[in-house]
């Protein structure tokens, strides 16, 4: 309870750690992805397990539900990424063309495309329908750790090993900032809800607030 700090459940049946958890939308389920190869879905209020996906045959490494929440995406070390059907557990597609690990997914608002980022430095964008991949955007120079979309769905935040930040336009591909300052990798990026700011976490400790237009780092965290 955020309120309180109180737990108010503990959801077991994971074999191996837990890399990645994720609620829907509506706050009713919650999918966790594991180094046992599967992700589970769970229902909040009871918190039993509803199903548990099996077809990765490596770490999964992160899971995120669509807007809507009848879809997950989740991207494992076995490099292809699952396209899952929230209420029957199955696989609706497999998105293959990374040659290393999937760090990191994540569905843009619309549900409509996935950006995908991966130990092999690039961005991948596909088509959630064809499951095609529309766009790869290259420019990072080790592990892309963290992939995000704005909420507009226009751009694309990108954090890597490489202490760097990158702001890529989803339509051209093209990257239109690299943000510098961080002393270590970037585990993770996200916009703000307006789309004007990114926050950033490093492996030193620190979070970073970017102003999204000029690239400019507004405060550091510590």
């Amino acid at each position: 309870d955020v309120r309180s700090g109180q737990c108010q459940n503990t959801l077991k049946g994971h074999d191996r750690d837990v890399n990645s958890v994720v609620f829907s939308s509506d706050g009713a389920k919650i999918a966790s992805g594991s180094r046992d190869e599967t992700i589970r879905i769970w229902d909040v209020r009871s918190g039993q397990c509803e199903n548990t996906l099996k077809g990765h045959v490596d770490n999964v490494i992160s899971v995120v539900f669509s807007s809507d929440g009848t879809k997950i995406a989740s991207g494992s070390n076995d490099n292809p990424i699952r396209i899952w059907d929230v209420r029957s557990g199955q696989c609706e597609n497999t998105l293959k063309g990374h040659d290393s690990s999937v760090m990191s997914v994540v569905f843009s608002s619309d549900g409509t495309k996935i950006a995908s980022g991966s130990g092999d430095q690039t961005i991948r964008i596909w088509d959630v329908r064809s499951g095609q991949c529309e766009n790869t955007l290259k420019g990072h120079d080790s592990y892309v750790r963290s992939v995000v979309f704005s909420s507009d769905g226009t751009k694309i935040a990108s954090g890597s090993n490489v202490k760097t930040i990158r702001i890529w336009d989803v339509r051209s591909g093209q990257c239109e900032n690299t943000l510098k300052g961080h002393d270590s990798s970037v585990m993770s990026v996200v916009f703000s809800s307006d789309g004007t700011k990114i926050a950033s976490g490093s492996n030193v400790k620190t979070i970073r607030i970017w102003d999204v237009r000029s690239g400019q780092c507004e405060n550091t965290l510590k």
